[in-house]
């Protein structure tokens, strides 16, 4: 992770992970999350640990995509390169002793045109992967809580 993080930081670029678009240079960094970890392993636990955070995504996506709400939005997009970086993020925020390598919030989501109406039916999407999860009500509300202030950093109009 170190060597990656070194070459964004000067300039360079970095190794592109196979199956991923190369991106601009950006400086590597967990505050890129948008969010500090929640603290202790339980509700890591109630997400069923980095297995149950990959499922989550996979899913999470997927309805993404097939939403006609949203869907658009994802047209064009590196999914790769997304799903890859959410579990990231999902398991850095939860404490699964990730790092994250994405870019921040605002750089991630520019020009996507993404609206409130957007990131309303993407949280819908997200309760609904976690429900088939498994996760309990209460440990999801502790993580959408995390990711709730990130509405100011993805919404542009």
């Amino acid at each position: 992770m170190f060597l990656p993080a070194l070459l964004l930081l000067i300039g360079q670029a970095a190794a592109v992970p196979p199956g991923e678009e190369p991106v601009d240079p950006y400086v590597v960094s967990d505050a890129n999350t948008g969010a500090k970890p929640i603290a202790g392993e339980a509700t890591l636990e109630a997400f069923h640990g980095r297995e149950g955070i990959d499922r989550i995504v996979e899913d999470f996506v997927d309805r993404n995509i097939a939403d006609p709400r949203i869907g658009d939005i994802f047209k064009g997009q590196d999914l790769v390169r997304l799903r890859r970086t959410l579990k990231e993020q999902f398991c850095y925020l939860l404490g699964g002793g990730c790092s994250y390598s994405g870019r921040d919030m605002k750089t991630a989501h520019k020009n996507l045109g993404i609206q409130t109406a957007d990131f309303n039916a993407l949280v819908e999407n997200l309760q609904a992967a976690m429900r088939k999860e498994g996760v309990p009500f209460a440990a999801q509300n502790r993580f959408l809580a995390k990711l709730a202030p990130m509405k100011r950093e993805t919404v542009e109009r």
